[in-house]
């Protein structure tokens, strides 16, 4: 991959302070926290009374793991060399070392320019640490035996990096910890090379397995999850005229993968579709749908149809009626706030042409967050049998033993 081939999903930009449709704000509703640069602040779960002994009362971590993205400008630089830098999201082969900071250095000017333009940084710390601190306060009630549980986050690429998080574990005490994925769907990409990324922090941090780890790699078909994609798409379904509304178009959109990595057998694109498919069940199938995928760059193969392309060719066959539907991301960031709202709404200038609202900080979708993770305590299970599973044709060592070390542990009783 050339310095000028790189993808473009990556190099996004987004903003705390515009509005891009006059049917919806861009973000910050009034439950959310202040978006100004801030220093990290965890809360602290109030107490429920439950089992202290087992883990000497210092309850249980709920880390969320996610991507993240630069929340000022100035985090741009770093954040793109960090990126650049992990051959399990963007294999560069040898010369990755070189040539990733090669990549990132030149294309920083860009991307701050894009962040400028549009308002100066990324919401998906703030709403990553406001779901991971209501989610640990329902947990307290859903699930009191574990309590209290400690709001974590972790992003792969951006601060608070996942060796940040680990610092603050261990100066915490925390001897149980829940990695919960914030991709919904799996692919070694994504929540893999998080996992990648925990696994050697714990070699490294913690080599006597003072922490006990269980994982939430995977939740694309849990009932509250699908509940609340479903009001957001009605929501939107319910701004068009009564007579138009059962001919609108959905097209749920999900960052694409290059199809070497699909052909390597990645679960995602089934994942996705099982997600499409529970949700247009919710909604009784009374529309016409498309799974599509969006953000490919260069001329390498991507899985697709692409979505820009798509909603051009639905344009040009005269149907303008359209919502689009962030199905594979819990939080607006660049591949919703930049992409599907700039590059393909705006641009199109077509009135009928419109986005479900990310899940952000729903309390609906804040109760899903809080029941997937009830459930997974209660089973006791450290992770589902599908991340033991290797990809057919991966050669990749580290996954190797990372899924040894996640799969390996010991069942919770």
């Amino acid at each position: 991959m050339s310095a000028q081939r790189i993808p473009s999903s990556l190099l996004r930009a987004v903003a705390p302070a515009t509005t891009l449709h006059a049917n919806r704000p861009f973000f910050a509703p009034s439950f959310a926290p202040s978006f100004q640069p801030a220093l990290r602040s965890l809360a602290t779960a109030t107490f429920l009374a439950g089992d202290r002994r087992k883990h000497g009362g210092s309850g249980t971590a709920i880390v969320l793991l996610n991507m993240g993205g630069p929340s000022t400008i100035p985090e741009v630089h770093n954040f793109l060399s960090r990126l650049f830098a992990d051959n399990d999201l963007i294999p560069l082969g040898p010369l990755q070392k070189y040539l990733g900071p090669l990549i990132a250095r030149r294309r920083t000017p860009k991307i701050e320019h894009q962040y400028t333009v549009i308002g100066g940084g990324s919401p998906i710390r703030r709403w990553s640490e406001y779901q991971a601190a209501e989610t640990c306060k329902l947990l307290d009630k859903l699930h009191p035996s574990t309590a209290p549980h400690k709001p974590y986050v972790a992003f792969r690429y951006a601060d608070p990096l996942t060796e940040e998080m680990f610092e603050s574990l261990l100066k915490d005490g925390i001897k149980r910890a829940v990695a919960f994925t914030q991709y919904p769907q799996y692919s070694c990409s994504t929540t893999g090379s998080s996992l990648n990324e925990l696994w050697r922090l714990a070699r490294k941090m913690d080599p006597n397995n003072t922490i006990e780890w269980s994982v939430i790699d995977r939740w694309p078909t849990h009932s509250g999850f699908v509940n609340v994609i479903a009001k957001h798409i009605e929501d939107t379904l319910n701004t068009y005229p009564a007579e138009k509304r059962d001919d609108v178009i959905l097209l749920f959109s999900a960052h694409s993968l290059p199809m070497s990595v699909v052909n390597r057998g990645d679960p995602y694109p089934a994942e996705v579709a099982a997600t499409v498919h529970a949700v247009m069940s919710r909604l009784g199938f009374r529309n016409s749908y498309r799974l599509v995928w969006q953000s490919q760059v260069g001329p390498s193969p991507w899985l697709g149809a692409q979505t820009s392309a798509t909603v051009e060719g639905y344009v040009k066959k005269g149907k303008t009626d359209m919502v689009l539907i962030p199905i594979a991301f819990t939080s607006d960031h660049i591949e919703t706030l930049h992409e599907l709202d700039l590059e393909i709404i705006k641009e199109s200038k077509q009135p009928g042409i419109k986005r479900a609202e990310s899940l952000n900080g729903d309390p609906l979708f804040i109760e899903a967050l809080a029941d997937i993770a009830k459930m997974h305590l209660e089973s006791g299970e450290k992770c589902s049998r599908q991340l033991a599973l290797r990809c057919p044709m991966c050669v990749n060592l580290r996954c190797q033993e990372q899924k040894k070390f996640f799969a390996g542990q010991k069942k919770s009783e």
